[in-house]
């Protein structure tokens, strides 16, 4: 065989009328997301322009919004700063931000918020209505101590403006079932920043499988064992060592999630016979995890994977030691990329002249989980946006963002300033190298849902890589399993409580079984325990909801 070694959330009391709290996440772009989240010691603050004081405070409420002496509505921002107090800054900041202001008919004002002193700031904000900021960037998912304050009328109900095509006809594209998860007491109470459903899938080395007699993709849950077993004991890179592995593992168990879709569990929750149930309830669920295990026993992914922290993910692949990812998509592209830069440039096994190149397939047996369709979100404050005519310049202002020639603005800059077009058209950008003027419109992508999900025109040359990453999403999107029980989840005061823990204990389970340090009769135990500390009453109130819905 081988021989390698082997918060909870805090309650928010409502003073005055709801105070919320929730964590940071998000960046520029999925690449660069790290890069982006700085020294965020401070909290810089600005008006109509960026934050140039690294060291204000934000301690004073924001002004309620007023009405401008231009006639432009005033709306207030408060958003999420990843560059250090850097966002929207230089010498050509004000020039985009009057941009903006002019084309949505709006005086914008931006609280840039550091991510290390988010949660205290939203909170902060939260539990002063009538001086809260009009819209708040917030990031990750629906979270319970947002769905208290929306139970309490904190933010605007969307469903009554969003869906008016000729007013918004960007907004208006949100997909329904991701509104369902933002929708509280019947009400929408948040506008997604939108990501791809169809992102997560099965990513493999294509000179691997050529070399080892592979032709075809696999398709089914044979073939892909078929694949592990050959890019493990078959010597896909001609080494004449016994040093790889099919598949790419850490501690982080996203794959387990994905693989279980293969066998027709559902994606954190499943429908069975009329009622919502967590999927380790399900059938498929326990197949899943024998094959899964198997993989495990015959040596087919390292056998010290739950101790191989995150950080380490995707090195696997890039440095030959697996032929295997499942992940994302835009994950085993990045490893395509690896094998073609100078410093890692990896030649394929079976054509030395040639680039090492990575199959981006999706899904197997028509299946692959689903994301939740967004990542973060906004809310509109109803104790601030009080006038239709507030409401209305708060949704013009999210949707004209979203138009083809403000993305570009918000995203790239200024035509001539920080890009332009090249010979063919596509979108050169000017400022790679020079953060100072890449400044000026840096952190203005947290404006942005993302609605519809589009390519500006001009955009970046699309090289073969990321051209086969949008193909294996929009490919990906007719298989993914969409969790139906998100948003009962998030009006769940079991799950808000004690949700996150309890999750914790099935992934610890399902890892304690696949390694062997659990038979069948403790992982029975481990649901068990499940269900008295919390999991019953996680299901019933979410059936309680599901089936009112009915």
């Amino acid at each position: 065989m081988k021989k390698k070694a082997l918060k909870k959330l805090f309650a928010v009391t409502l003073a005055a009328s709801m105070v919320c709290s929730l964590a940071a996440c998000g960046g520029k772009s999925d690449d660069n997301a790290a890069n982006n989240n700085a020294d965020n010691s401070t909290t810089s603050s600005s008006n109509t322009n960026a934050a140039t004081d690294n060291n204000t405070s934000t301690d004073n409420a924001t002004a309620p919004a007023e009405t401008t002496q231009r006639g432009k509505e005033t709306v207030t921002f408060m958003t999420i700063d990843f560059n250090a107090g850097t966002s929207n800054t230089g010498e050509y900041a004000d020039q985009i931000l009057n941009q903006l202001n002019e084309a949505a008919n709006v005086d914008l004002q931006i609280e840039w918020i550091l991510t290390d002193v988010l949660e205290e700031k939203i909170t902060l904000a939260m539990s002063s209505p009538q001086t809260m900021p009009m819209v708040i960037t917030h990031s990750g998912m629906l979270t319970g101590n947002i769905v208290s304050a929306a139970k309490q009328g904190a933010f605007v109900d969307l469903n009554d403006y969003i869906w008016d095509s000729e007013k918004y006809p960007n907004l208006s594209q949100m997909n329904k079932d991701v509104a369902d998860t933002l929708t509280v007491d019947g009400k929408l109470i948040a506008i997604p920043r939108t990501r791809d459903i169809g992102r997560y899938g099965l990513s493999y080395r294509k000179d691997w499988a050529e070399a080892v007699g592979i032709t075809s993709d696999p398709k089914t849950i044979d073939d892909v064992y078929d694949m592990l077993y050959k890019f493990t004991y078959e010597d896909p890179d001609g080494n004449g060592k016994d040093d790889t592995y099919g598949l790419e593992m850490t501690l982080y168990t996203g794959p387990f999630d994905i693989i279980q879709t293969w066998f027709g569990v559902g994606n954190g929750w499943a429908e069975v016979d009329g009622k919502l149930v967590p999927v380790h309830m399900q059938p498929e669920y326990q197949e899943a995890l024998d094959w899964i295990k198997k993989v495990y026993d015959d040596g087919l992914m390292p056998k010290d994977w739950a101790v191989r922290t995150t950080d380490t993910w995707e090195n696997g692949c890039k440095t030959g030691e697996s032929g295997v990812f499942i992940d994302t998509m835009d994950g085993g592209r990045r490893i395509w990329d690896y094998f073609g830069k100078e410093e890692s440039y990896t030649p394929s096994v079976t054509n030395p002249d040639e680039q090492a190149s990575m199959r981006l397939l999706g899904a197997i047996n028509d299946r692959t989980l689903a994301t939740s369709g967004y990542n973060g979100y906004f809310t509109v404050s109803a104790s601030t946006c009080d006038t239709p005519e507030k409401i209305d310049a708060v949704l013009t202002l999210l949707d004209k963002l979203n138009d083809n020639d403000l993305r570009i603005l918000v995203e790239y800059g200024i035509e001539g300033v920080n890009w332009e077009k090249d010979a063919d058209g596509n979108l050169v950008d000017l400022d790679l190298e020079n953060p100072t003027l890449a400044a000026n419109y840096m952190g203005l992508n947290q404006l942005l849902a993302y609605l519809p999900r589009y390519t500006p025109d001009p955009a970046p040359a699309m090289n073969e890589s990321r051209q086969a990453q949008e193909d294996a999403y929009v490919a990906n999107e007719k298989y993914a399993v969409l969790n139906p029980a998100t948003s009962y989840l998030a009006n769940s005061a079991t799950y808000a409580d004690i949700g996150a823990t309890l999750d914790e204990e099935l992934k610890q389970a399902r890892t304690q079984y696949i390694c062997g340090e659990i038979d069948q009769a403790g992982l029975q135990a481990a649901w068990d325990s499940w269900l008295s500390k919390g999991g019953q009453a996680i299901i019933d109130e979410v059936n309680e909801q599901y089936l009112a819905n009915q």
